[in-house]
């Protein structure tokens, strides 16, 4: 705690250095509510302090009311009051015609440093999480009863011929889908037919607890193989189909659920992913790459849909900043409120693709509640950690937002006015850029098919904007560090030392001249002086700079510059792979980048990390 304030104080004298303002009341201010309410006031009220912050700056005047706790002087609180008043009049809260972009940059940074923290949460919190994700599902399946939609064969039927019961925004965005996907999901639909998708494990975790290489000995799922047949998809090739009785067949009934597990995200909540088991999360690699490139080719779809590229989202935003005309929303609970009733109603059209998306999902989940561990069957899609939820919520969000436009202009979009909101429409996963002009009827439209539109992070009147990690106010840079590990006891603490070196390197980035020396002298205590100055690209935990290294000698074999520092060394488990199912894994290699030496006997993620004194390249 001691560290964590001292830092704080330090980083309060650079902000207040940008803007010639004291802040040794601010600090005390903070020093003492953090010894009478412990480190929570750092990680959740001041956070919550930044965000009503944010959402002054949206509304244009300060609503005292929405940070309880803190007290008044006239229409500003006085904590952080001088720099608030170079933002918004002291007099009557109105946000300044000219305000002072780095008072704005002063209080965000502040106030948001700590709320990153990844810290494991209370057992109550956790509960309340979990139970959480349980409520927002049976509210999806409550939403699907009261808007039944036809799925599967019965969505071919002309729009005309639908049932009554649809609502205007149900035809609409199934005009939508017909629209703009039919030659992505159709190409995806006969290359499932074809049986030419590659599938491939994902990274993540698994309902199995397998890692790395073992995925590849896992249970095959047989409602997977009128899509996915096991002798096509879980063999080399068809001299190995003797080796079919090998493989652990699942019936319906005896399928693992998926197993949903807490992360740590704040002190407030933890985030809740759903693990997958192994040959779903591999098939639902196969249809997800097949969408991706679908995408990538399409000559619409490509220019609103990126989904490795957040840059093209941040730009918009700062367009948006800057002339006031694109607005950035952001979605609560996204992935998990996504009803599999509407993915089945988007692609019911194309049956191949239908038949394999419900193939490869998950239909149950266990999860521990205070009342022990339940399984219990799910109404959402899925949630974070399938290979398909990401690609599958970023289109049906790029389908609802044309949908909500199509509204507010009164007529059916053509083809060529989804051309001309290029560069006005974008949407990454649950971030998305609409015009402000359509925002209220987006917002209604999200709302009408069961999303929640998360208003403190949603921007459209002021000229503040964020969106996938970056934050704009009036066309400038107001994004801010965040200190995401705890303080390192010591060098054992391998983990924090390495995001100490980040958060340094960070602050050093952003000119916070003040923080990067603090940081660095104590990095140089915990690493015995060993941290020098290195490229971006060394694997040697050290300051980056782009102009001067610190350099101990020339490579006795390479000749080139090397020196002495603290390097990552991870433990990769052993995990031995042969026979046919490391044939499977080479045929199977995606990339230009050759597989490590060791691949067949060592996998998965580290177990444990270390780091050791090396001499190697700056």
């Amino acid at each position: 705690m001691e560290n964590l304030l001292s830092l704080w104080k330090v980083l309060a004298q650079d902000m207040g250095g940008r803007c010639a303002v004291d802040t040794i009341l601010d600090y005390n201010y903070v020093e003492d509510r953090t010894e009478r309410e412990g480190q929570s006031f750092l990680t959740i009220a001041l956070p919550k302090f930044g965000k009503s912050f944010e959402k002054w700056l949206d509304q244009g005047f300060v609503d005292p009311g929405d940070v309880p706790g803190f007290k008044v002087r006239q229409k500003l609180p006085i904590f952080m009051g001088r720099f608030l008043r170079l933002v918004f009049c002291s007099a009557s809260g109105m946000l300044l015609p000219d305000p002072n972009v780095d008072a704005i940059l002063a209080v965000r940074q502040l106030c948001g440093f700590y709320g990153k923290m990844q810290i494991p949460v209370s057992t109550e919190k956790l509960y309340d999480a979990m139970d959480q994700y349980l409520s927002t599902d049976d509210e999806v399946g409550r939403w699907q009863k009261r808007n039944p939609l036809p799925v599967g064969r019965a969505v071919k039927v002309p729009t005309c011929d639908l049932p009554p019961t649809l609502r205007k925004e149900d035809l609409a965005l199934l005009r939508m889908s017909m629209l703009l996907l039919h030659r992505v999901f159709g190409r995806v639909n006969h290359d499932l037919a074809n049986g030419v998708l590659t599938p491939k494990h994902g990274p993540g975790a698994t309902a199995e607890k397998l890692l790395g290489n073992a995925k590849w000995l896992g249970p095959w799922h047989w409602r997977l193989d009128s899509f996915f047949p096991a002798d096509q998809y879980w063999l080399p090739n068809a001299r190995y189909v003797n080796t079919l009785q090998e493989i652990d067949f699942r019936n319906p009934e005896d399928e693992s659920p998926v197993r949903v597990i807490a992360v740590p995200k704040t002190q407030s909540a933890p985030r809740i992913i759903a693990a997958e088991p192994v040959c779903m999360q591999y098939t639902q690699q196969a249809i997800a790459r097949g969408i991706k490139e679908g995408v990538k080719q399409d000559y619409i779809l490509k220019h609103f849909l990126r989904f490795k590229r957040q840059e093209v989202n941040q730009l918009l935003a700062w367009e948006g900043s800057k002339t006031g005309a694109l607005a950035t929303l952001d979605l609560s609970e996204a992935s998990d409120r996504i009803p599999n009733e509407l993915v089945r109603f988007l692609t019911g059209r194309w049956e191949h693709l239908d038949g394999a998306i419900q193939a490869s999902r998950s239909t149950r989940a266990v999860i521990r509640t205070r009342h022990g561990e339940q399984i219990v069957p799910l109404a959402k899609f899925a949630s974070m950690g399938s290979g398909l939820t990401f690609p599958l919520e970023t289109i049906i969000f790029l389908m609802i937002a044309f949908v909500g436009i199509e509204d507010s202009i009164g007529r059916r979009l053509r083809k060529s006015d989804i051309v001309g909101l290029i560069g006005k429409v974008q949407v990454y996963g649950d971030d998305m850029i609409v015009p402000v002009e359509h925002v209220g009827s987006v917002v209604h439209t999200l709302e009408a098919f069961g999303f929640k539109v998360n208003y403190q992070k949603s921007f459209w009147t002021g000229k503040f904007r964020e969106s996938c990690g970056k934050d704009y106010y009036n066309g400038q840079d107001v994004s801010y560090v965040k200190f995401r590990k705890q303080w390192p006891d010591d060098r054992q603490d391998v983990k924090e030392v390495i995001a100490l070196v980040s958060l340094f390197n960070q602050c050093n980035d952003a000119a916070y001249t003040l923080t990067a020396a603090y940081l660095k002298g104590k990095l140089l205590e915990l690493l015995e002086g060993y941290f020098p100055r290195v490229s971006r690209d060394s694997q040697i935990l050290g300051e980056w700079s782009d102009v001067e290294h610190d350099i101990t000698r020339l490579g006795p074999k390479t000749h080139r510059p090397e020196t002495k520092g603290w390097v990552v060394v991870d433990s990769i488990p052993k995990n031995p792979l042969d026979g046919e199912r490391a044939l499977l894994k080479f045929f199977l290699k995606q990339g230009i980048e050759p597989y490590e030496r060791t691949h067949l006997t060592h996998s998965g993620r580290s177990r444990a990390v270390s780091i050791k004194l090396y001499t190697g390249p700056v």
